[in-house]
């Protein structure tokens, strides 16, 4: 499955991280975002926003504890009650999911993706900007994480720091005609 970049131009870290298993990503010293600081904060929550484009790319590359990182940061700073801040807290759910899935902990996996699910399920379906921003509506991404946090453990075997999707589906902006849009679609990975 073609896994497009959204920010070629930026390298992901040298693991994807999983609690217990390699050292903290900010709080370790031999973790891989140590004292730096791979996205400035975000100013304003949005969906064109560099944070946004890099919390897919980790996402769909399997980084999902790292793509958790770069989307609260908007959900932080997205209006209370606003429908962006549902969807940022559902796609966190979402990626600490795709941790759990990666960790071999279905019942937490189900766990989060359920909350996930329910967030993104009470995203305005009428309003297709979020639609265009995920290559799919809410109610469907809902529908593929409860999907994947099915799956058994057993087939989600990882290799210790090696990203590894886990689920079955990619998220980035579409034009609602199947091709994809925005200003960063020129690469992959």
């Amino acid at each position: 499955m073609l896994r497009r970049r959204w920010l070629p131009e930026k390298s992901f870290p040298s693991y994807a991280y999983l609690p217990g298993r390699q050292p903290h990503p900010v709080r370790d010293p031999a973790g891989h975002s140590y004292n730096s600081e791979a996205m400035p904060l975000a100013a304003k929550a949005s969906l064109d926003s560099d944070i946004f484009f890099w919390g897919l790319d980790l996402f769909n590359h399997g980084y999902y504890w790292e793509a958790h990182e770069a989307w609260e940061g908007l959900w932080q700073v997205a209006g209370r009650g606003a429908p962006l801040r549902t969807l940022f807290k559902g796609l966190i759910l979402l990626s600490a999911a795709g941790v759990k899935i990666r960790e071999g902990k279905q019942a937490a996996a189900i766990r989060h993706a359920g909350r996930a699910a329910a967030l993104l399920r009470r995203v305005n379906t009428a309003d297709h900007t979020f639609k265009r921003a995920l290559g799919m509506s809410p109610a469907r991404l809902a529908e593929h994480a409860e999907a994947a946090a099915r799956i058994p453990a057993a087939l989600q075997a990882t290799v210790l720091g090696q990203p590894q999707p886990v689920f079955d589906f990619i998220l980035g902006p579409s034009s609602g005609d199947g091709q994809s849009a925005g200003k960063k679609t020129n690469s992959h990975a």
